[in-house]
């Protein structure tokens, strides 16, 4: 049996700490989703497509081919727990960066154990080197015209600098 992890988010954009976690999250499943939220009151900085892009291309740069074609990528507007049984994941992976994390990922995995007690939710700690990293506060820095490099992965970096710079 194949077993499938499901790792949601919003991924705008991918960034180092993303890939730290879907790195742990190969040594766990054979496959993982990476289940791109779509809620249709927020405006992302970058489309589904161009998200689908950066992740596949993060992922070859940073794991190579044969562990990045263990990756898929969709999206999904329903519950978490209903796109997972539809695909057939076991797990949620979710990332810890510190204490606050934990507290509102606790009370997720409370509820999506509640409606969905067969799939579990899978704690992994950002390694050290990417803990403070979050996709807001990268779009923030990257807007001001700061430098984002250490930030997210190459395949990234370009896009998000001209996207906030109002070059793209």
């Amino acid at each position: 049996m194949i077993r499938t992890a499901l790792y949601p988010g919003s991924f705008d954009p991918v960034t180092n700490g993303h890939l730290d976690i879907l790195h742990q999250s190969l040594a766990l499943a054979d496959r993982v989703v990476v289940a791109i939220g779509i809620h249709p009151g927020k405006s992302p900085m970058f489309g589904f497509e161009e998200r689908v892009e950066m992740i596949h291309a993060s992922a070859r740069d940073a794991f190579g081919e044969a562990d990045s074609e263990r990756i898929s990528v969709i999206s999904f507007d329903n519950l978490v727990v209903e796109t997972a049984r539809r695909l057939g994941a076991r797990y949620l992976v979710r990332g810890l960066r510190d204490g606050t994390d934990l507290d509102y990922e606790m009370q997720m995995a409370g509820m999506n154990a509640t409606l969905a007690p067969d799939i579990r939710t899978v704690f992994m700690p950002a390694s050290p080197e990417v803990r403070h990293i979050t996709a807001t506060l990268v779009r923030q820095i990257a807007k001001m015209g700061g430098d984002i490099t250490a930030f997210v992965p190459g395949p990234v970096a370009g896009r998000l600098k001209a996207r906030a710079q109002g070059l793209e």
